[in-house]
């Protein structure tokens, strides 16, 4: 029997109580999915040494990436949760891990940091560009659902079909240029990127939306991260 894969899992800054956070749904869809949560707090930890340890790694979601890194819009009124020590940080380990054959799940943050390593950039508040008509998160701030559409020539097609898909979607960024070796994997019906892939990667996804939040088509995002559980558990390096 082979052992559970450790899974090393991105975390927020550290808040003004001196905590690295981290929602629980993160680590109750690795433990459920066969995997070991390892929480990464960004620091000064080595970069090689943390994936020589790691056989899977989740880029999670959070506050905004500063747009001065995408030559974006540094002054936007929308912008919130800024960190140059969680950007610096995932930066660095986001550019070795798509050097390295260690499976990557990136959500929300996560895609658009993979995104921005690969030279692309972002729109830095969604509405701007397609109006309220398809809200991507409730307001006051919180998941809200919609559908996305997978395109039946990708990965995460052949992973979860290619129906219709209902996600929980918390977000207020998105991908506006796309990063070098990306393929476009769904979309939502405003047009927004909601799932790319990185064709040169063994194993290496971004989905905009949130799919360790529990909720409809729950099986399907299930299916998502038992196959990253099971890449992680085969990966060699």
């Amino acid at each position: 029997m082979q052992n559970p894969p450790w899974i090393g899992l991105t975390t927020y800054a550290i808040d003004d109580k001196g905590r690295y956070m981290l929602p629980f749904e993160y680590v109750r869809a690795v433990e459920t999915a066969g995997g070991i949560p390892i929480l990464l707090p960004p620091g000064g930890t080595p970069i090689p040494a943390l994936l020589q340890r790691l056989d899977g790694v989740v880029l999670t979601g959070g506050g905004d990436i500063n747009p001065a890194i995408y030559d974006g819009d540094t002054q936007h009124a929308q912008l919130y949760g800024l960190s140059e020590t969680r950007d610096r940080f995932e930066f660095a380990l986001t550019k070795a891990l798509i050097h390295s054959s260690i499976p990557v799940l990136a959500i929300c943050r996560g895609m658009q940091i993979l995104n921005i390593v690969l030279g692309g950039s972002l729109h830095e508040h969604l509405p701007d560009v397609v109006g309220d008509t398809l809200p991507h998160r409730a307001e006051p701030s919180g998941p809200i659902p919609h559908a996305v559409q997978l395109r039946p020539d990708s990965a995460l097609s052949v992973l979860l079909g290619d129906q219709p898909l209902t996600v929980a979607s918390w977000h207020h960024q998105s991908i506006r240029y796309l990063g070098s070796g990306l393929r476009i994997s769904a979309e939502a019906s405003d047009g927004t990127i909601e799932a790319v892939e990185l064709g040169a990667h063994p194993w290496c996804i971004g989905v905009q939306w949130h799919p360790e939040i529990v909720g409809a088509d729950s099986s399907r995002q299930e299916a998502l991260w038992k196959d990253f559980i099971g890449s992680s558990q085969n990966k060699h390096f």
